[in-house]
């Protein structure tokens, strides 16, 4: 069965529509983005596309060619500080010169929404995607209000659902399973790490009650799979000038109970999780301004 994403992605921008009543002045969220890369343009404008139906003020600051880390960094600071400021992006991957984690020491915790800074009060918004997904999985593929992800109470219900079943997380960068690593041990979840240097990944394939993706390349085939298997890509790759994720999805759609789909299945829950935190960063800056 589909997992819809789409559909997971209306009811998160309903709890956003929400939220945004109790904000008097619109969030802002400022963009940063080091290169040409067409990929993270692409990326760029779907959060402008979002920003725009939802009401909320965006700035892209684009540079086209690697700045020095000290330039950068001071001007990231001012941007970051700024009153109207509420959450900060930095497109990543970074060039090498930049790529470093004390870069996000630069931006205060309560703005940086994607998780990156240690002390940021918020969860991967990749990580919550993933987690909606499984969660609507685990629930026999509804969609309503029941599958989003409330931090306080979900760690009980995946201790639950997902005892003695085995999950396996395949890759480890910066934007996939980095993040969503981070995600599954907030809420205790035990699961094995798989990349591109461990020994017979296909085994752990094959054990897996839960396989989750975030290579972008084809790396899943119908053989290394368990029958009743829940997949959850994050990769993305293309071929035929058309985006795929990490399996064929006419190859596993009757091996998995569960599956997402590429386009249209993790993607824009990403999407609007990026927003849900930056709303509720709105939240906790205007109690901040309070006390």
């Amino acid at each position: 069965m589909v997992i819809n994403g789409k559909k997971i992605a209306s009811l998160i921008e309903k709890e956003i529509k929400k939220t945004l009543k109790k904000i008097k002045n619109k969030p802002k969220l400022i963009v940063f983005l080091i290169g040409e890369s067409s990929e993270q343009l692409s990326f760029v404008k779907i959060k402008n596309k979002f920003a725009k139906k939802l009401g909320i003020k965006f700035e892209f600051i684009h540079y086209k060619k690697t700045p020095l880390f000290e330039e950068f960094a001071r001007y990231l600071k001012q941007k970051a500080n700024e009153k109207e400021t509420t959450g900060v992006i930095i497109q990543q991957p970074l060039p090498a010169a930049l790529a470093t984690e004390t870069i996000y020491q630069y931006v205060p915790p309560e703005k940086e929404i994607e998780s990156h800074h240690p002390k940021s009060p918020f969860l991967p918004p990749i990580g919550l995607a993933v987690l909606t997904a499984l969660k609507s999985a685990l629930l026999g593929g509804i969609i309503n209000e029941k599958i989003l992800i409330n931090p306080k109470k979900d760690v009980n219900f995946f201790q639950k659902k997902i005892k003695n079943k085995k999950i396996v997380l395949v890759g480890q960068g910066i934007t996939g399973g980095l993040p969503i690593g981070k995600t599954l041990n907030y809420f205790k979840i035990n699961y094995i790490a798989i990349n591109s240097k461990t020994e017979n990944k296909e085994s752990y394939y094959q054990q897996a009650d839960v396989l989750i993706t975030a290579v972008g390349k084809k790396v899943i085939s119908p053989n290394d799979l368990k029958k009743g298997v829940i997949l959850l890509n994050v990769g993305l790759r293309k071929e035929n000038g058309k985006l795929k994720g990490d399996y064929e999805e006419k190859e596993i759609k009757n091996i998995a109970s569960f599956y997402t789909k590429t386009p249209g299945g993790i993607g824009p829950i990403d999407v609007l999780y990026l927003y849900k935190n930056l709303v509720d960063a709105a939240l906790i800056q205007k109690n901040k301004q309070k006390n």
